[in-house]
C-alpha cells in the first residue's frame, strides 16, 4: 500500500511539474506581430528597390456576401436547390465591426438587400445586385471575390487582373493622373510607402456594390488601397472607403490575401455574360412581341 501511495505521489508531482511548465509556456507573451513583420523582407523586383508583387493572389474571407458579421443563410435561391447559393457564415473585415451609414443611406442598403436578386427591364441599373448581372465588381470589391487575381509588375506600372468578367486596371507608378470619365472600376494611381503598394482610387460611377448584401456607394467613392508583404506567401491588404454622400466617415477593411502556390496556378478566365443572359434578359424574351 505504502508503495502504491509512493508511486501515485511521485507520478502527480512529475504531472504537476509538467502542468507548471505547460502553465508557465502559455503565460509567455508572444512575438508581436509587428515584430515578426519588421524581420521579413520581401524579395526585390529585379533592377530595383522595390518588393515584388507578381503573383496570383486570393482572399479566404466571406466578404463578397457581406463585409459586415453575418450568419448562414439560405438567401433568395429556392429552397429544392439545397445549399445551392446560400450564403456562408462570416466575421466582419470592417474595422470597428460596423459601416457608418448615414440614417437615409442605411435604409437604401436595406431595400437593396431585399432587392438584390430582381430585375428592372426598363432600368437594369436601379435594383439588384450588379455583381448577379457579370457587371464589372468595382474596387475593392474584386479584392475579395472568391476568385484569384494576378498582380503584374513592371518598375513604371502595375496590371491587376481579375478571374470574374475578365476586369483588369492598370495602376501608374510615376505619374499621378486625373480621371477623363467615371469607370466601373474607378481610375487607379500608385505609389509606395516603403514596402506597401499603396493605390489611390477615384473616377467611379455609381453602378457597382461591395457586396451581395446591398452595401453601396455613390458616385464621389475615393478607395485608397494599401498592398503590404508579410510573408513570401501573403500579403496584408487594406482599403480606407471615404464617400461623403453615403457615409458619416471615412472607414476601413482588411484582411490577408494568399499566395497561390499549387504548381502551374494561373488565372483562369470567368466569363458569366452568357451565364447572365436569362436572369438578365429572360423577362424580356418572354413578353409577346407585336
Amino acid at each position: 500500500m505504502r508503495q502504491w501511495l509512493a508511486k501515485s505521489v511521485k507520478v502527480a508531482s512529475v504531472v504537476a511539474s509538467a502542468t507548471a511548465v505547460a502553465c508557465s509556456a502559455g503565460q509567455q507573451t508572444p512575438a508581436p506581430a509587428s515584430t515578426a513583420e519588421q524581420v521579413f523582407k520581401a524579395p526585390r523586383l529585379a533592377g530595383t528597390d522595390k518588393p515584388d508583387l507578381n503573383g496570383l493572389w486570393q482572399n479566404l474571407t466571406t466578404a463578397n456576401w457581406d463585409l459586415q458579421d453575418h450568419s448562414a443563410d439560405g438567401g433568395p435561391v429556392p429552397r429544392a436547390m439545397g445549399i445551392w447559393g446560400a450564403q456562408p457564415p462570416g466575421q466582419s473585415v470592417v474595422e470597428g465591426g460596423e459601416i457608418p451609414y448615414k440614417p437615409e443611406a442605411l435604409a437604401k442598403r436595406q431595400e437593396n438587400f431585399k432587392r438584390r436578386l430582381e430585375i428592372d427591364h426598363d432600368n437594369l441599373n436601379t435594383v439588384g445586385d450588379p455583381e448577379a448581372k457579370c457587371y464589372l465588381p468595382g474596387v475593392p470589391r474584386a479584392a475579395y471575390q472568391p476568385f484569384p487575381f494576378q498582380i503584374l509588375q513592371g518598375t513604371d506600372k502595375i496590371v491587376m487582373a481579375y478571374a470574374f468578367a475578365n476586369a483588369s486596371r492598370t495602376i501608374p507608378l510615376d505619374k499621378p493622373t486625373e480621371a477623363p470619365v467615371d469607370f466601373w472600376m474607378g481610375w487607379s494611381n500608385g505609389s509606395w510607402d516603403g514596402d506597401t503598394l499603396v493605390v489611390d482610387v477615384k473616377g467611379f460611377n455609381d453602378m457597382t456594390w461591395f457586396d451581395r448584401a446591398g452595401n453601396y456607394h455613390s458616385d464621389q467613392l475615393h478607395v485608397v488601397e494599401r498592398y503590404t508583404p508579410m510573408t513570401p506567401y501573403h500579403l496584408q491588404y487594406e482599403a480606407t472607403i471615404e464617400d461623403p454622400q453615403v457615409f458619416t466617415r471615412p472607414w476601413k477593411i482588411s484582411f490577408p490575401l494568399y499566395r497561390r502556390m499549387e504548381k502551374d496556378a494561373q488565372l483562369l478566365e470567368f466569363k458569366c455574360v452568357d451565364l447572365s443572359e436569362e436572369f438578365v434578359y429572360g423577362g424580356l424574351l418572354r413578353k409577346p412581341t407585336n
